[in-house]
């Protein structure tokens, strides 16, 4: 079994992306690792700093890893979203395969000493371990929107520079590069999230030199992922279009059997409408694969 990085850079020279889908119960990950199995392709698993508190850091870990060992699948665990140094060495000391430490708030100069400290540790534990940076501020909240949010609205002062892009690469050494390209966190409720800027994630991906991870990818249209691929990207996050899914269907399986009290039950069609979201967008990150 290949690592997860080379999944990725494998990805890169299919032109072709891996799907990072977030879980915080057991649910989700049948959902997304059946449709995985199915497909036959690799899958990253996240969970945010939240999401992780919730099922528990070493719990995530040990349900990943017995997938990966019981069937020998290419499944692997990324730390979503992390804020901290100390964040990020808990989940490298657990066992994550990947980890993001967001400085997006930060400035350039903190951003970059404070990424590569992670970097330094993740090498020193294992250097396998793939760690992400992110450069560009696209909000924090996956949720649905009625309108963006003063602090994400797509502007020039949020979108990642692709020279600021390269110096944070060269200094820090991340493996994989998060922008800020028109992406946000979230959804809107009645409308199109915005179209992401091809060409800024052209230049980006030539003077970072590596390959980029499009954060925010719910309500995203697929023409703009495929775009987004040929351009660079090579892995892209879902996680608001689950949650969505599974709270609706949730909802019509409370309503339409209220007599149940049995939990796995009640979870069948949430489950199926969580699988039907990860294929349909594996099959768009896929499509100009093998």
């Amino acid at each position: 079994m290949l690592t997860l990085k080379q999944y990725i850079l494998h990805a890169d020279e299919k032109h072709s992306a891996l799907g990072h889908f977030n879980i915080s119960n057991l649910e989700g990950l049948r959902a997304i690792f059946t449709v995985a199995k199915r497909l036959k392709l690799p899958i990253i698993i996240g969970t945010s700093e939240s999401e992780r508190e919730f099922i528990g850091v070493k719990q995530c870990v040990a349900l990943v890893k017995s997938l990966r060992e019981e069937f020998k699948y290419p499944i692997f665990l990324n730390a979503d979203h992390t804020y901290s140094f100390n964040k990020v060495k808990e989940a490298i000391d657990a066992g994550y395969d990947a980890v993001i430490f967001d400085g997006a708030k930060l400035t350039l100069a903190e951003n970059i000493q404070q990424t590569k400290e992670c970097v330094e540790y993740a090498r020193s534990v294992n250097p396998d371990i793939v760690v992400e940076g992110e450069l560009g501020y696209i909000g924090t909240s996956s949720k649905m929107m009625e309108t963006l949010p003063d602090d994400v609205k797509v502007a020039l002062s949020n979108l990642t520079k692709p020279e600021d892009a390269e110096r944070f690469v060269k200094e820090t050494g991340v493996d994989f590069l998060a922008p800020s390209v028109g992406n946000i966190h979230g959804m809107l409720a009645h409308a199109k999230n915005p179209d992401l800027d091809i060409e800024r994630i052209k230049e980006i991906r030539e003077r970072a030199g590596v390959p980029l991870i499009l954060h925010g990818g719910s309500g995203i249209s697929d023409h703009d992922f495929r775009r987004a691929i040929l351009a660079g990207v090579a892995v892209v996050h879902i996680n608001t279009e689950l949650r969505r899914a599974f709270r609706t269907a949730l909802e019509d399986s409370l309503k339409n059997n209220p007599d149940e009290i049995a939990p796995y039950r009640l979870m069948e069609n949430p489950v199926y409408e969580m699988e039907k979201v990860v294929e349909e967008k594996l099959k768009v990150f896929t499509v100009h694969g093998e």
